[in-house]
């Protein structure tokens, strides 16, 4: 891997050549803006569900068996503040912002804490593949339509009793079917895709072919393998499959590259690439395991915008 001041130096290159930029974001840069499930952030917010029921970190907390909808809502609704209404856009990503806003940009994320929307990015260039804390549906799809869940979310922090329970009243009900409502997330089959939702991938798709036609930068924060099909490993055929496309890859753990070698897949560190793709794609690839933070705030006042 090059020194890090070379590789910063040639981002700033690469932003300011660029005729598209195509960020593609995970749970990492969230968790390096500050948006931790675990440790102080979690404690401090939590402490007594985790006197309750052991928690551990807001992620696992998800997932527990609550015996009631009105546990299960309880803590749902201090989740969802947490991570999503009861915050403003971080700094970090208002620093990225300020470096691309200017420029034709596209988003696409699996973050769910709408971080973007809330730092100044576009919502026309914008698409959260799975789902938001921001929004409620039927748990049983049984219809294509989300609701916002603010006011209620609002409400039921209010009335949580001592024993971490809302009101019955308060447990959402789908006003078609009369099932339990649910948050708007991709954990099973029953995810709903409202005209939004299409709305936003028809753009992604309509920016992605008209980027191709000019130089394209993709911005990759990190993202890991929980569900790399849906950027990374795109990304990677991008990078792989045009020559006017590079790739800018943060990842703390992970910055192999994707290549396909005698029929097979395998994640190839940067060093070892010479021996699977041509030297021009390696030289499109610039991958970053040091700080998203310390390497935007290097390169912000330098690039020109």
């Amino acid at each position: 891997m090059e020194e890090y001041n070379l590789r910063v130096e040639k981002l700033k290159e690469l932003i300011d050549d660029a005729d598209y930029i195509l960020i593609g974001a995970g749970a990492g840069l969230s968790t390096a803006a500050g948006v931790e499930y675990a440790g102080k952030r979690f404690t401090d917010n939590f402490p007594e569900f985790i006197e309750k029921y052991g928690f551990q970190d807001m992620y696992t907390s998800m997932f527990y068996p609550f015996k009631s909808p009105e546990e299960r809502w309880a803590y749902f609704a201090k989740h969802v503040y947490v991570n999503n209404i009861g915050m403003g856009g971080t700094d970090l990503y208002k620093k990225l912002f300020s470096i691309v806003k200017d420029k034709d940009y596209f988003v696409i994320t699996t973050n769910t804490d709408d971080q973007f929307l809330k730092s100044g990015f576009d919502k026309e260039r914008f698409f959260r593949t799975q789902g938001t804390y921001s929004k409620i549906q039927c748990s049983k799809a049984c219809h294509n339509k989300l609701y916002d869940d603010e006011e209620l979310i609002l409400e039921m922090m209010e009335k949580t009793d001592e024993d971490l329970k809302i009101p019955s009243e308060l447990v959402p009900k789908c006003p078609v079917c009369g099932e339990e409502m649910d948050l708007n997330l991709r954990k099973d089959s029953f995810f709903v895709e409202d005209d939004e939702w299409h709305e936003q991938n028809h753009n992604y798709i309509d920016f992605r072919q008209k980027a191709l036609n000019g130089k394209l930068l993709l911005l990759e924060f990190g993202i890991g393998f929980n569900t790399p099909i849906i950027i990374r490993f795109p990304f990677d055929d991008l990078v792989k499959s045009y020559d006017n496309v590079n790739l800018v890859r943060f990842n703390r753990s992970h910055t192999e590259l994707t290549v396909k070698h005698n029929g097979n897949y395998y994640l190839v560190p940067e060093d070892e690439l010479d021996k699977y793709v041509s030297p021009d794609i390696k030289e499109r690839y610039v991958p970053f395991k040091e700080s998203i933070d310390e390497t935007l705030k290097k390169i912000k006042y330098f690039v020109k915008i």
